[in-house]
Protein backbone atom coordinates (compact mmCIF):
# COMPACT_ATOMS: atom_id res chain seq x y z
CA UNK A 1 0.00 0.00 0.00
CA UNK A 2 3.04 2.22 -0.74
CA UNK A 3 3.36 3.72 2.53
CA UNK A 4 0.07 5.26 2.77
CA UNK A 5 -1.27 5.76 6.67
CA UNK A 6 -4.82 6.17 7.32
CA UNK A 7 -5.95 6.10 10.95
CA UNK A 8 -9.58 8.22 10.58
CA UNK A 9 -10.72 5.69 13.53
CA UNK A 10 -10.19 7.30 16.88
CA UNK A 11 -9.24 11.05 15.16
CA UNK A 12 -12.84 12.33 15.02
CA UNK A 13 -12.70 14.12 18.87
CA UNK A 14 -14.05 17.83 19.80
CA UNK A 15 -11.43 20.15 19.56
CA UNK A 16 -11.36 24.26 19.99
CA UNK A 17 -10.71 26.08 16.93
CA UNK A 18 -7.70 28.03 17.05
CA UNK A 19 -8.73 30.81 14.59
CA UNK A 20 -11.85 31.72 16.43
CA UNK A 21 -12.06 29.75 19.47
CA UNK A 22 -15.35 27.86 19.09
CA UNK A 23 -15.89 24.37 21.00
CA UNK A 24 -16.55 22.06 17.98
CA UNK A 25 -17.91 18.55 18.20
CA UNK A 26 -16.77 15.84 16.51
CA UNK A 27 -19.01 15.20 13.32
CA UNK A 28 -21.62 12.52 13.62
CA UNK A 29 -22.44 10.45 9.64
CA UNK A 30 -19.40 8.62 10.55
CA UNK A 31 -16.70 11.01 8.85
CA UNK A 32 -13.85 13.28 11.14
CA UNK A 33 -14.24 17.01 11.67
CA UNK A 34 -11.17 18.39 10.37
CA UNK A 35 -12.69 22.27 10.30
CA UNK A 36 -14.11 24.37 12.18
CA UNK A 37 -18.02 24.71 11.13
CA UNK A 38 -18.13 28.44 12.31
CA UNK A 39 -14.80 30.57 10.50
CA UNK A 40 -13.87 26.90 8.71
CA UNK A 41 -10.57 27.09 9.10
CA UNK A 42 -8.56 24.23 10.44
CA UNK A 43 -5.08 22.55 11.34
CA UNK A 44 -1.88 21.82 9.17
CA UNK A 45 -1.78 18.21 10.79
CA UNK A 46 -2.29 15.37 7.92
CA UNK A 47 -0.43 14.18 5.90
CA UNK A 48 -2.55 11.87 4.21
CA UNK A 49 -5.89 12.25 5.65
CA UNK A 50 -6.43 11.45 9.03
CA UNK A 51 -2.79 10.38 9.58
CA UNK A 52 -2.03 13.10 12.01
CA UNK A 53 1.74 13.06 11.10
CA UNK A 54 2.26 16.53 9.99
CA UNK A 55 4.41 18.10 12.16
CA UNK A 56 3.65 21.78 10.59
CA UNK A 57 0.42 22.62 13.01
CA UNK A 58 0.10 25.62 11.13
CA UNK A 59 -3.53 27.07 10.53
CA UNK A 60 -5.32 26.07 6.84
CA UNK A 61 -6.86 29.16 5.92
CA UNK A 62 -10.23 28.51 4.19
CA UNK A 63 -8.99 29.78 0.15
CA UNK A 64 -11.70 28.35 -2.34
CA UNK A 65 -14.82 26.11 -2.52
CA UNK A 66 -15.32 23.21 -5.06
CA UNK A 67 -17.94 21.38 -5.78
CA UNK A 68 -16.80 17.58 -6.88
CA UNK A 69 -19.86 15.41 -8.42
CA UNK A 70 -18.62 12.61 -6.08
CA UNK A 71 -17.75 14.21 -2.61
CA UNK A 72 -19.93 17.41 -2.92
CA UNK A 73 -18.39 20.78 -1.66
CA UNK A 74 -14.63 20.92 -0.84
CA UNK A 75 -13.23 23.32 0.89
CA UNK A 76 -9.74 24.41 -0.05
CA UNK A 77 -7.20 25.27 2.63
CA UNK A 78 -3.40 26.70 2.73
CA UNK A 79 -1.47 26.96 5.76
CA UNK A 80 -0.29 29.98 6.59
CA UNK A 81 2.67 28.85 7.96
CA UNK A 82 4.27 26.62 5.31
CA UNK A 83 1.80 27.58 2.27
CA UNK A 84 0.23 23.56 1.58
CA UNK A 85 -2.48 24.03 0.09
CA UNK A 86 -5.14 20.76 0.62
CA UNK A 87 -8.98 20.12 0.51
CA UNK A 88 -11.67 18.97 2.69
CA UNK A 89 -15.22 17.68 2.45
CA UNK A 90 -17.82 20.26 3.69
CA UNK A 91 -19.52 19.08 6.13
CA UNK A 92 -22.91 20.51 5.80
CA UNK A 93 -25.50 17.57 6.64
CA UNK A 94 -23.98 17.19 9.87
CA UNK A 95 -26.96 17.40 12.32
CA UNK A 96 -25.31 19.37 15.74
CA UNK A 97 -23.21 21.33 13.59
CA UNK A 98 -22.98 21.64 9.98
CA UNK A 99 -20.55 24.02 8.26
CA UNK A 100 -21.54 27.50 7.68
CA UNK A 101 -23.37 27.62 4.13
CA UNK A 102 -22.68 31.63 3.74
CA UNK A 103 -19.24 31.48 4.35
CA UNK A 104 -19.60 28.41 1.69
CA UNK A 105 -20.98 30.79 -1.06
CA UNK A 106 -18.79 33.57 0.17
CA UNK A 107 -16.08 31.41 -0.64
CA UNK A 108 -17.30 30.33 -4.24
CA UNK A 109 -17.19 34.17 -5.04
CA UNK A 110 -13.73 34.27 -4.43
CA UNK A 111 -11.40 34.31 -7.73
CA UNK A 112 -9.73 30.51 -8.40
CA UNK A 113 -6.42 29.70 -7.25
Amino acid sequence: MSGRRFTVQGTNNAFECTHCGADIQPLQNGSVRNHCPHCLHSLHVDIFPGDRACDCHGVMEPVAVENSGKKGWMIVHRCQKCGHTGRNRAALDDPQQPDDWDLIVELSQQPRL
